[in-house]
């Protein structure tokens, strides 16, 4: 029964395909554009603390005047930032010549000369052009014209603001996580109708929040519009200079310095116990964020001895000085009398923030999800020793007296500061990747930096409608329906016919 049911069938399904062979040939095509190959781009994200190389691509035609852009590869700079090398002539270039070597292989060669390159200095450059534009201005022109004497096509280098810095790291985090447009099943980009996703940038030198509101904004500095895909974005974003990592760590010692006296010797709270390290008060003082702090008369060379005593409530103490929630001339604030709305939504945090917390769960075994959580794990890291930490985690041996610090300031920053609750908390995710992407402000750059690009000539190429793949899409239904039924209606006129027979 089966065998002649398959032979049956063979015939309908032939005579499907057959349609489907002829709608192949016969169905009218059109001439579409096709973009020949991609385009690419660099940015070099010269931070406070490091400086590193990202290439994107994209291809050549656009979707509502932005490139697809998707990272290539990236190259990390070893040594600091640009700013670290203020002073030593030729330094800041010459760290970026293994990364700008590597570009050049990872490029097609036929694209070197169509490949701008950007350089966007953040929070690093931002102090040095405050303490000294002179050598701001030097170490620019000097990267400047290195980057130049290379195949691409440079296009400038410029110090971003703490604003911009804050938009383009949301603007990636929303790009990565496809708020904006999505690669449908037609191989169309759609718009998912999703809501963005807030962004939390902690850096070496500066913080940043920006997200979406429908709130007010009552400090227009703070406001920015922004059009991306056909939408307009209302969104809320601050950058808080001298509250990045580094800069936070500077200014916690020299308020110790300061409120304990400057007798050389200091204990921190926020160090492990019985660990101690040895430094001049230039390592605490060199900054404009300590500039004000700095004793007087001032000898930059005077040893500092710091000894660590691992308490966390003190340590809490000492750092929520370093921010000010005394006076708001808006309806709400969130510290130093900075006007801000209610957070709402999902967020992303980045940067710093995704390795302090990253470690926090690592050494602690604590998911950190919820603010009892962040503050419990910051507990336990702050009562350990230095070599307890040492065991857990070797590979972060230069940063291990800090981490308590740093988790501390975290928690006060996002908690008290920015506002975060047992319910908003747990809609933060701590990432570094999204998809094959580093998330940070540079692809953000690149991606808006891109619609400036000019489109080259394209080619043609033969291919079906979206009408003839409906279509197709149809008949292939037809001819599964077709084959079911056939296959149905021979089993029970088999069951019939048996059923005939035995009442014989």
């Amino acid at each position: 029964m089966a065998h002649r049911s398959a032979h049956h069938v063979a015939p309908v399904a032939l005579l499907v395909f057959g349609l489907i062979a002829i709608l192949l040939l016969t169905i009218p095509t059109e001439d579409i554009k096709e973009a020949p190959g991609f385009m690419y781009g660099i940015v070099l994200d010269a931070g406070s603390s490091h400086t590193a190389l990202y290439i994107y691509k994209w291809p050549a035609d656009k979707q509502n005047g932005t490139g697809v852009v998707t990272q290539h590869s990236e190259c990390h700079v070893k040594g600091g930032g640009i700013s670290s090398y203020a002073g030593q002539k030729g330094a800041a270039e010459q760290s970026l010549e293994a990364c700008l070597e590597q570009a050049v292989k990872d490029i097609p060669k036929a694209r070197h000369h169509l490949t701008p390159v950007y350089l966007g200095a953040t929070a690093g450059m931002r102090l040095l052009h405050i303490s000294s534009p002179e050598q701001a201005s030097e170490i620019l022109q000097e990267v400047g014209l290195k980057i130049q004497s290379y195949p691409f096509n440079y296009q400038g280098a410029a110090i971003l603001t703490g604003q911009e810095e804050g938009v383009y790291g949301w603007v990636t985090v929303n790009y990565l996580s496809e708020n904006f447009i999505k690669y449908g099943f037609i191989g169309r980009w759609l718009s998912p109708g999703r809501p963005t996703v807030g962004a939390l940038d902690f850096g070496g030198a500066s913080t940043q929040i920006t997200f979406v509101t429908t709130e007010e904004v009552e400090d227009e500095r703070d406001m920015m519009k922004l059009r991306l895909y056909g939408q307009e974005y209302s969104l809320y974003t601050h950058s808080f200079l001298c509250y990045g990592r580094d800069q936070v760590l500077k200014r916690l010692l020299a308020h110790m310095v300061k409120s304990q006296g400057h007798t050389g010797t200091v204990t921190h709270p926020c160090f492990p116990v019985g660990h101690s390290v040895t430094m001049t008060l230039n390592n605490v003082f060199n900054s404009p964020c300590t500039a004000e702090q700095r004793p007087s008369p001032y000898d930059s060379q005077v040893p500092l001895t710091v000894q660590g005593s691992g308490h966390y409530e003190h340590c809490l103490g000492n750092v929520s000085e370093i921010f000010s929630f005394d006076s708001c001339p808006f309806s709400q604030c969130s510290f130093d009398k900075v006007f801000q709305p209610n957070v709402s939504g999902n967020f992303m945090a980045f940067s710093a923030f995704y390795y302090i917390h990253s470690f926090l769960q690592q050494i602690t075994g604590i998911t950190v999800s919820t603010p009892s959580q962040l503050d419990e794990a910051a507990k336990a890291v702050c009562k350990m020793t230095f070599n307890e930490m040492l065991l857990l985690a070797p590979e972060q041996k230069s940063r291990l007296q800090d981490y308590c610090a740093t988790s501390v300031f975290i928690k006060v920053l996002m908690l008290r500061g920015y506002g975060f609750d047992e319910a908003s908390f747990p809609q933060v995710s701590f990432q570094k990747k999204a998809g094959d992407a580093s998330v940070g402000w540079a692809l953000g750059y690149m991606l808006s930096l891109s619609s400036l690009l000019p489109a080259e000539s394209v080619g043609l190429r033969k291919a079906l409608t979206p009408g003839a793949w409906g279509t197709l899409l149809f008949l292939f239904i037809l001819l599964l329906t077709s084959v079911l039924v056939f296959v149905l209606l021979q089993v029970f006129g088999g069951k019939k016919k048996g059923g005939s027979d035995s009442g014989i």
